[in-house]
């Protein structure tokens, strides 16, 4: 477990992994734990670090080698740090076809970052997707659980800028 030292000079357990801790012991014996067990984890750290991969596998009784196996197996798994605003650029045909590509660039740009990449400062994590569900509203993003239709290149500073704050 990760210790952070405390002000008084004693070792205290991170609050992150406390809860790991009892999420462990709650799925401990039962069989097919371990992918709910990766989601909570990944809840609890916003991605998958090696660390948590290794404590869910000796908590479980697991090979580490399974834990990653699936981990990796899984899009929705994530082993390094993500944003906290997830951008998805739909690149669908809809979307190609109405300038999603320049959309995806002209993000690419304006925040310095490859596909599937994060910025540096952890706000912005880019990810380009086959569709979104919204064609009528092409080109579209999404940015968490906010919707964006219609757009140019020249919409997209002012829409990042709302996620800044």
């Amino acid at each position: 477990m990760q210790q952070t030292n405390c002000c008084c000079g004693g070792n205290q357990k991170d609050e992150k992994w406390i809860k790991l801790e009892e999420l462990i012991d709650g799925y401990k014996g039962k069989k097919g734990a371990l992918i709910p067990v990766l989601q909570k984890a990944q809840n609890i750290f916003g991605y998958l670090p090696e660390e948590v991969m290794e404590a869910i596998a000796d908590g479980l009784g697991l090979p580490l080698s399974q834990v990653y196996g699936v981990a990796t197996f899984y899009a929705q798994f994530h082993l390094k740090p993500r944003g906290k605003n997830i951008i998805r650029v739909c690149l669908g045909t809809a979307c190609h076809v109405r300038g999603g590509q320049k959309i995806f660039e002209r993000i690419q740009k304006e925040l310095n970052v490859e596909k599937n990449g994060t910025t540096e400062d952890l706000l912005f994590t880019l990810e380009g997707v086959a569709c979104i569900g919204a064609c009528g509203l092409a080109p579209v993003i999404m940015i968490n659980d906010d919707t964006h239709g219609r757009l140019t290149p020249d919409d997209i500073p002012a829409i990042l800028d709302k996620y800044r704050e």
